[in-house]
């Protein structure tokens, strides 16, 4: 299995022969976002090496961050696009020819990876104008057992997610700011760790994009929350290896 970090929720993960590609979101700008504006990719851009192959797009929500339409037009239209439950009317006059709808305990089958979709607890409404459709994450079940979580904050049946030995858990934003309720800090990323016990967790949503009107407010080290919650998962989660990958990085779990 190879994980491979493009950025923000962004990522390519190979199990067993099929490429799967979560969130596309890797313009140079996203957006505008509303009240925020537009922003800017501060990370190094995805090659157009890194989608190729892809067998299966995950789309978590639909909010602008999480799933970008000229990212998504990078990837050939016919490639199956998994979306919650309400996006496919929606996407599919976007010019999507192939696309799944998965409600919280639906599953499909991809090679000989299950993928399950699973509660997340946080908005999916398009801005400013678009449907709206609950946001997900997923489990993708072949010989390794991953756990994308999308955008979230804790919810219970964390604990239920089943034996997870990768976890890819958001810790950051790209505000000053970060809604307690719906998103995970280091913090609460740590305590999400413990609850799946997961066996290795890797940070995403972190280091990418910022608001080009803050661009100049918000300076500093990017890769701080990734860092901290290396420091508070080995009180609070002694159990999970944690393990930041550089945005354009790649890690081979063995």
């Amino acid at each position: 299995m190879k994980i491979e970090y493009l950025g923000h929720a962004s990522v390519r993960l190979d199990l067993d022969g099929v490429g799967f590609l979560t969130d596309p979101a890797f313009g140079a700008r996203i957006g505008p976002l509303r009240r925020i504006g537009p922003l800017r990719r501060i990370a190094v851009p995805v090659r157009e090496a890194r989608l190729r192959d892809i067998g299966v797009i995950l789309v978590s929500h639909l909010h602008l961050d999480h799933l970008d339409l000229e990212s998504l037009g990078r990837i050939a239209a016919g490639v199956p696009v998994v979306v919650p439950a309400g996006a496919a009317g929606w996407l599919r006059a976007q010019g999507r020819t192939n696309v799944v709808e998965l409600a919280p305990g639906d599953s499909t089958s991809v090679g000989g990876v299950l993928v399950r979709a699973v509660h997340a607890r946080h908005g999916g409404t398009r801005s400013p104008r678009g449907p709206r459709a609950p946001a997900v994450g997923y489990v993708l079940e072949g010989s390794r057992t991953i756990y994308f979580a999308g955008d979230t904050g804790l919810f219970p049946a964390m604990r239920e997610l089943g034996e997870i030995d990768v976890a890819l858990l958001p810790v950051s934003g790209w505000g000053p700011t970060l809604p307690s309720g719906t998103h995970l800090d280091p913090v609460r990323a740590a305590h999400a760790a413990a609850a799946i016990g997961a066996r290795l967790v890797v940070p995403i949503h972190w280091g990418t994009y910022r608001p080009v009107g803050l661009h100049g407010v918000l300076k500093g080290d990017v890769s701080r929350p990734p860092r901290a919650l290396v420091r508070v998962a080995a009180e609070l989660a002694p159990g999970a290896t944690i393990s930041p990958i550089e945005v354009g990085e790649s890690l081979d779990v063995p």
